[in-house]
């Protein structure tokens, strides 16, 4: 059960990776914005992990590396959110996240939600150590487990919503 999608294969020599990619950064600019807006918006909804998902499962690897990273960065430097010092551990869930959906989606071809449901939990268990490591705190590196519960759902559910909606066009 699920709908096929088109793999897309951009390089790095394609100017359409880096147009995608620009428009996925501006989905990760925008969207933390606004859940910003809602008390504790950010670290319970997650956005800025939303359009790398969507991006490395639509357009690839490629793309989804380049969201991953640029999203954070230029939120940062544009509205010092996320702050430095949690940066790195974003930066590194963010690239997880775009190499998880980017080899799931080559192996089962479909959007689907249990696939997307995987993707969300491994990128952000594997992440979790991998922040737990770099801040020496267990309860602050499982904060997205803690709070974010919700962002998860979001991800998943919304995640599979809209890709849905993409693999139409």
């Amino acid at each position: 059960m699920g709908t096929s999608v088109k793999l897309y294969s951009l390089s790095f020599s394609n100017v359409r990776t880096y147009m995608f990619a620009v428009l996925f950064v501006i989905g990760n600019i925008a969207l933390p914005q606004l859940c910003h807006l809602l008390p504790a918006g950010g670290p319970s909804l997650l956005p800025i992990y939303f359009f790398t998902l969507i991006a490395a499962y639509k357009y690839g690897l490629k793309v989804g590396l380049l969201t991953a990273f640029l999203s954070p960065v230029v939120n940062h430097l544009l509205f010092a959110m996320p702050a430095a010092a949690v940066l790195p551990a974003i930066l590194v869930k963010s690239g997880l996240l775009a190499i998880a959906a980017s080899v799931v989606v080559k192996c089962v071809k479909k959007v689907a939600l249990l696939p997307l449901l995987f993707v969300v939990l491994a990128y952000q268990i594997v992440g979790t150590a991998v922040e737990w490591g770099l801040c020496g705190d267990f309860y602050l590196a499982v904060q997205d487990f803690r709070i974010g519960v919700p962002g998860m759902m979001i991800q998943w559910l919304g995640g599979y919503m809209l890709l849905k909606a993409l693999s139409r066009i």
